[in-house]
């Protein structure tokens, strides 16, 4: 035997003249609530319907009482979606490119110059100039990156380079004196 659908309470039965079940009379005055609730039943229309549908014996009376409304309520998107409908890969955004892993690395050693004393600014000066050029030829991302590890790299090179010629400047002073 099958069952009906939640949407079309009758379809499927083996006969018109089979009796009705209280299920079967309570779905025909939810389809009549639902023609009320929708515009399609006066109050009037309403009340004698369901007077009808509880006084019907067989399950085709039913069907004839509620014959000329939908067989039941239409789905309604809900307000609000936990998932948003599903957008077809060509509408997406290009995903965006993935990062130069010499960028990154730029970017730490240009970072760690300052606890390093500048150890790191020669390494952050060469990752960050190589990944500027694989950036160019390839397009992945990281430039920004690559860019301000260089900038430190190059700092802290011009650091050193600064303590170093004071350092000579004061040996050659005390030395020549």
């Amino acid at each position: 035997m099958s069952f009906p659908s939640p949407w079309q309470p009758w379809q499927g039965q083996s006969s018109p003249s089979m009796l009705a079940a209280n299920a079967d009379r309570e779905r025909a005055v939810d389809v009549l609530r639902a023609g009320f609730a929708e515009g399609r039943l006066q109050q009037a229309e309403l009340d004698k319907r369901v007077a009808r549908v509880y006084q019907a014996r067989t399950v085709g009376e039913l069907s004839l009482v509620v014959a000329d409304l939908p067989q039941g309520p239409v789905p309604v998107q809900p307000a609000f979606q936990a998932y948003p409908p599903a957008v077809p890969r060509t509408f997406m955004p290009a995903p965006p490119p993935p990062t130069n892993g010499k960028a990154i690395g730029a970017m730490v050693c240009g970072v760690l110059t300052t606890m390093t004393a500048g150890i790191t600014g020669i390494p952050a000066v060469i990752l960050g100039h190589s990944a500027r050029a694989e950036i160019r030829r390839t397009g992945e991302g990281g430039d920004g990156l690559a860019l301000a590890g260089l900038i430190l790299g190059w700092l802290a090179v011009a650091g050193w380079v600064f303590l170093l010629a004071i350092m000579l400047l004061a040996v050659g002073s005390s030395s020549g004196g």
